[in-house]
């Protein structure tokens, strides 16, 4: 059981996909759909579309461009925000989310999204799971002109919420993220390591992780 030490925390920085919502929905619309969709667009094989889009995810990861749906819309000529909503039966929590999410609450712990998303995403995924009724607050990177992996997303961040960096625990499933932070100086974090349903979990020793909520004693 990871230990934290919950008096200590007064605000919960929560990532939103493949931490509190199963990242199986985002992996097979980006690997699957989009791909499918761009082959028919362009009149080209599967693997020629993979190829063609692998040559626009070059560079663009950890930038805002990697998770904008307007870019994208306008890279692949296709209505990215449109087509989410083909396979937004996909869309689902991850295991004991809304217990510890509730929970959180009964412990007087402000509970933040944090969320590289778009906002059109956010709001596809909030209509499919009414998750913004269990947190506090959904804070998109894009509302900052900024990545989460940057420096400057957690400046805009601390000045907007005003939390204390040494009483604040992050929940994060990308490593990239959670190293940001860390150099910014949160002062507890915690890694997702089965942040994707239909994956293996994954395996890594930097952070300390949980592969489900239940897993940190707090019900």
């Amino acid at each position: 059981m990871t230990v934290i030490n919950w008096q200590q925390i007064e605000t919960v920085l929560l990532d939103m996909d493949g931490t509190l919502l199963d990242l199986h929905f985002d992996n097979h619309f980006w690997l699957n759909h989009v791909p499918e969709v761009y082959a028919r667009h362009h009149q080209l094989s599967p693997a020629e579309a993979l190829a063609e889009l692998n040559k626009s995810f070059i560079g663009l990861r950890g930038t805002l461009n990697w998770y904008c749906l307007d870019h994208w819309s306008e890279l692949t000529g296709l209505p990215i925000a449109e087509l989410k909503k083909d396979v937004a039966h996909k869309i689902g929590y991850r295991p004991h989310t809304r217990e510890f999410l509730n929970k959180l609450a009964e412990l007087g712990k402000r509970r933040v999204i944090v969320t590289n998303a778009h906002r059109d995403s956010v709001d596809l995924k909030l209509l499919h799971t009414g998750l913004d009724q269990y947190v506090d607050r959904i804070i998109s990177s894009h509302d900052y002109r900024e990545p989460k992996e940057s420096q400057a997303f957690w400046d805009h961040l601390q000045r907007d919420e005003g939390f204390n960096p040494q009483h604040t625990l992050l929940i994060d499933d990308s490593l990239a993220v959670l190293e940001s932070a860390q150099r910014w100086g949160i002062g507890q974090l915690l890694a997702i390591q089965h942040p994707d349903s239909a994956k293996p979990p994954t395996q890594q020793d930097q952070f300390p992780g949980v592969h489900h909520f239940d897993e940190l004693g707090l019900f």
